[in-house]
C-alpha cells in the first residue's frame, strides 16, 4: 500500500461521517468529481461506499498494482457468482440494475457483491424469489427480468 498521508485523520473522518448525512444531490455532484461515468445502480449505500473508498484512497494512497491483482484473482477463485446454478445470472456484475415494469409499477433490483439481489432494501438469493415476490406466482426470475427466454414447454403426444 501507498503511505502518502495528504490529509489530517481529523479531517478525513469528518468527511466520511458527512456523508450519511448528505442528500443524494449533493452526493451525486461528489461523484462527479471522483468518477467519469455514473454507477447502473441509484442504491445510496453503494454510492456513499465507492465516495469513501475514493476519499480515503486520496488521502492514504490506493493498494500497489501487484496486491490489487492478488486480491482480483482471490475474488475469482472465491465469488459465490461463479457458483450460481444459472449461467445467465454469472454475467451479471455487482452494481448492474435490472429494471422490469409489472403491472402499473417499475421494479428495479441491484446485483449485490455476494451474489444476491436486493429488491425494495431487501436481499434474495435469487432473483427467481423476486419474481415471485412480486407476481405472488412462480415465475423464473431469469426469464421474467429478461435474461433468458422461456424455452417452450414439451407436450406429451396422446396417440
Amino acid at each position: 500500500m501507498t503511505h502518502t498521508r495528504r490529509y489530517s485523520d481529523a479531517g478525513i473522518t469528518a468527511q466520511l461521517s458527512s456523508l450519511a448525512s448528505m442528500k443524494m444531490t449533493d452526493l451525486w455532484a461528489l461523484w462527479d468529481t471522483h468518477f467519469k461515468k455514473r454507477p447502473g445502480t441509484w442504491s445510496r449505500d453503494y454510492v456513499i461506499n465507492r465516495i469513501a473508498y475514493k476519499i480515503q484512497e486520496q488521502a492514504y494512497g490506493g493498494i500497489d498494482a501487484d496486491l490489487k491483482r492478488r486480491l482480483i484473482r482471490m475474488g475469482e477463485k472465491h465469488s459465490n457468482i461463479h457458483t450460481a446454478k444459472n449461467p445467465a445470472e454469472l454475467l451479471l456484475l455487482p452494481g448492474t440494475a435490472l429494471v422490469r415494469h409489472y403491472g402499473e409499477h417499475e421494479h428495479r433490483v441491484v446485483v449485490l457483491p455476494d451474489g444476491q439481489f436486493e429488491y425494495q432494501g431487501k436481499a434474495f438469493k435469487s432473483l427467481s424469489m423476486i419474481a415471485r415476490f412480486i407476481t405472488g406466482t412462480h415465475r423464473s426470475g431469469p426469464v421474467f427480468f429478461g435474461l433468458r427466454k422461456e424455452t417452450p414447454k414439451k407436450r406429451e403426444v396422446v396417440r
